[in-house]
């Protein structure tokens, strides 16, 4: 198939095929995306649960598609490199998640996350989670597989069965979840290092492991999830995590003090932003297109 892809350095399937593990961190705004590409990352996630929290709401799919494109767009159009995006539960059923396809693809995603739940969704890692029947799913994986104008928009299909009818049965969806065409599956919210083991023996398709905080799997390094045999994992929310923190604590010490002066080892410099931004290419710019602008207005004064 032929259609739009973002000028990549690798695409996130080549990326599969050459690295053990794809080390995902979730971003929540084009400068965290443009650090962690900066630092090496191959891949980052934009994570559902940081951009609502990011705008002040809760993760339980409030957020609209027209809000995550505009993201999706604002952050792949920093980076060379793939972005996984969050996509809930498609933002309605089959035919609604084909339009959803569409839009983020247009929007730089390379690769789109539909989980099997029903709206109002919630936190992979909290209770009173509902499913939708595995039929429904399948159907919104077969709209997205064919939605997509590049082979090289990859689908992932989350499941979060195990924590409501248990690790069997999301064995079993993963299964039909594959078979439909998702090209990565994604077992949510899985409770052992031997559930992680037994889901990569049993389904045979990259695995993306989520390394959430404070939820019920455990955090395991990205070294041990690939020798259990995951192809990627996604630290969705801690950037956020760390940067809220952070705000806290300066928060406190300009409340406290009344001034920064000696936190200013845990700040950013301007210098280091403007580095991340390439600042100083923008003023370049402006005075090409002043001196531009000069010559054009002499040269007619001139004649």
């Amino acid at each position: 198939m032929g259609g739009y892809r973002r000028n990549l350095r690798w695409s996130l399937r080549e990326l599969i095929d050459r690295e053990r593990i794809i080390v995902a961190p979730g971003v929540y705004a084009p400068s965290i995306a443009m650090l962690a590409e900066r630092m090496g990352f191959k891949a980052v996630y934009l994570s559902g649960a940081a951009l609502t929290g990011m705008l002040g709401m809760p993760d339980l799919g409030v957020i609209t598609l027209t809000e995550v494109a505009q993201f999706t767009k604002y952050i792949a159009d920093k980076i060379s490199i793939p972005l996984i995006v969050d996509a809930d539960t498609g933002f309605g059923e089959a035919i609604n998640v084909k339009r959803t396809v569409e839009l983020l693809e247009s929007s730089g995603a390379s690769a789109i996350q539909i989980e099997d739940q029903v709206l109002p969704k919630k936190c992979g890692h909290l209770k009173g989670k509902q499913l939708i029947p595995a039929e429904e799913m399948v159907k919104k994986i077969i709209a997205a597989v064919e939605a997509r104008r590049s082979d090289e928009l990859l689908i992932i299909a989350r499941t979060d069965a195990r924590g409501v009818e248990g690790l069997e049965k999301a064995i079993e969806r993963a299964e039909l979840y594959r078979e439909a065409g998702a090209d990565i599956i994604f077992p949510e919210a899985l409770t052992s290092i031997e559930e992680f083991r037994e889901f990569a023996e049993r389904i045979k398709a990259p695995l993306l492991a989520n390394m959430t905080e404070f939820g019920v799997s455990p955090l395991l390094s990205a070294e041990e999830l690939a020798e259990i045999g995951y192809k990627i994992v996604i630290f969705p929310a801690t950037t956020f995590r760390a940067s809220m923190k952070a705000s806290k604590q300066i928060l406190e010490t300009l409340k406290r003090k009344g001034t920064q002066r000696e936190d200013i080892d845990k700040l950013m410099t301007r210098k280091e932003f403007y580095d991340l931004i390439n600042y100083y290419s923008y003023e370049e710019e402006d005075q090409k297109i002043a001196e531009k602008s000069k010559e054009i207005i002499e040269k007619q004064r001139g004649s």
